[in-house]
């Protein structure tokens, strides 16, 4: 049965995450270095990992099979994911693939070099109506693919 792990740490879609986990009756693991709160549900299980800057990507990493699905905004995890073909989606409802992340990972590389340069500041723009729909809307089109495959 495909699970939904979500990078939990800052995660601003996880609410949208157990929405559409409860209508497909998904399990949903929750990875962070914190305990959060989260939904009473059989569903919903909490992971807090502990140890060095990438313990819940590890984790992830570590459990996650092909099929399941990540939510997470980190680029270089999508990457270890897609890498072992587990479905990785990214909380603006872009999902990454094997023939996209390789851009997405330089384009990361070169933002980080113009922050450290002091040519760019700031970070993503801020979560809005629009990105939260992309997001319910590509995780339903992943958990439907998944369904008509049979994976689920």
């Amino acid at each position: 049965m495909t699970t939904i792990y979500i990078d939990a740490d800052g995660c601003p879609v996880k609410d949208e995450v157990y929405r559409v986990a409860e209508r497909y009756k998904l399990p949903v693991v929750l990875v962070a270095n914190k305990r959060l709160n989260f939904p009473a549900s059989s569903l919903f299980e909490m992971v807090v990992v502990t140890g060095g800057f990438d313990a819940a990507d590890d984790w992830i990493v570590e459990n996650s099979k092909p099929n399941d699905i990540v939510v997470t905004a980190d680029i270089l995890l999508a990457d270890r994911c897609v890498k072992k073909s587990v479905r990785a989606l990214g909380p603006k409802g872009v999902e990454f693939t094997s023939e996209n992340i390789g851009s997405a990972v330089a384009t990361r590389e070169l933002m980080q070099d113009l922050r450290n340069m002091g040519e760019m500041h700031g970070g993503p723009t801020p979560m809005d109506k629009k990105a939260r729909s992309r997001f319910l809307a590509k995780l339903d089109e992943i958990v439907q693919s998944l369904k008509r495959r049979g994976s689920l």
